[in-house]
């Protein structure tokens, strides 16, 4: 598979965030030129500071809201991966304008940036928030609600911008819909903290994490390295039917809040017994939380040949793994 991108050159936007700095990694592992587009307001300096000594490894500062850094970024590069948004539902609901500015006028920049510099394929991150108010389970990718939240809004839009620009200019687009990932490099700290990074950090410090609800809320949780590969898959694949689509990006099961924390402790008590007796508080649900998400993964594995490798378990053994070295 990755194999096929041997001379030639990927732009990863956000490749110092916690998914962008994974795709750096995994192509510099197999030798690939790669440029990273980071303005560093959410990615770490931290993630990819292993590669900066690597000759296939160029780092642009810049920001997807300026269309000349847009522009710096995808010269003499061949396919794009964009990871580069502010996420998180709260964040948005707290300051719309400028998940606005980030997700949409930059995503924008972007897909100008790709067409102007005749990309050959435009990969970017789409969202599971898009099914929004939909309550079916579980989600296929022809059918979505109306979205609960301004980042749900975002990417939408996203999507429709991408399917645009395929039809009106011949940019060759497929968006991946990831559903709640988690794994190494993903950060625990800030406000807007995934759920899991924030419970191994507090289980960590022998503190009491809050689920919000009595816990049964489930997502389709989904490893980083089940990710990279979809995002591999999706760069590398011959197969015309597969283009211009958006995929589920999921391991295709549910796990609970309840069912989570109880797994974190069990992993995390290998390292530390006491982890064992913390517990696990209640706080009201948050807005614009949608009560249970199950992504149908038959799509990615028809058109892409998407395999996930990693369960929730067999993930959380290996993030467990990871945080408890470099908390």
């Amino acid at each position: 598979m990755i194999e096929q991108l041997h001379n030639k050159t990927i732009l990863v936007t956000g490749g110092a965030g916690f998914i962008g700095s994974n795709l750096c990694e995994i192509l510099l592992l197999n030798n690939i030129k790669t440029v990273c587009l980071d303005n560093f307001s959410t990615g770490k300096r931290e993630n990819i500071e292993p590669f900066l000594q690597d000759d296939n490894f160029k780092l642009i500062e810049g920001d997807i809201r300026n269309i000349d850094d847009c522009h710096k970024a995808c010269k003499n590069v061949d396919f794009v991966l964009h990871q580069a948004a502010l996420g998180s539902v709260p964040r948005s609901i707290n300051d719309p304008a400028t998940t606005n500015d980030v997700n949409i006028s930059g995503f924008l920049n972007m897909l100008i940036a790709s067409k102007d510099a005749n990309i050959k394929r435009f990969v970017y991150a789409a969202s599971s928030s898009t099914y929004g108010d939909h309550e079916a389970l579980p989600k296929v990718e022809e059918v979505i609600g109306k979205p609960l939240s301004p980042y749900a809004i975002t990417k939408y839009v996203n999507e429709l911008y991408a399917d645009i620009f395929n039809k009106t200019y011949g940019l060759d687009t497929i968006g991946l819909r990831y559903f709640n990932v988690f794994g190494r490099r993903q950060d625990p700290n800030g406000a807007y903290a995934a759920v899991i990074p924030k419970f191994v950090q507090q289980f960590v410090k022998h503190e009491s994490p809050y689920i919000n609800g009595d816990g049964s809320y489930s997502r389709d949780f989904t490893y980083i390295d089940n990710v990279v590969q979809m995002n591999l898959k999706a760069i590398t694949s011959q197969n015309k039917a597969s283009y211009n689509q958006v995929y589920n990006v999921a391991f295709g099961e549910r796990t609970t809040l309840l069912e989570l924390t109880t797994l974190l402790k069990e992993y995390l008590s290998e390292f530390d017994p006491e982890i064992k007796n913390v517990e696990v508080k209640h706080r009201d649900n948050r807005t614009g939380d949608i009560p249970h998400s199950l992504a149908s993964i038959d799509k990615a594995k028809k058109l892409l040949n998407y395999n996930p490798e990693y369960s929730v378990s067999d993930g959380l053994k290996e993030a467990v793994n990871w945080y408890w070295g470099n908390l």
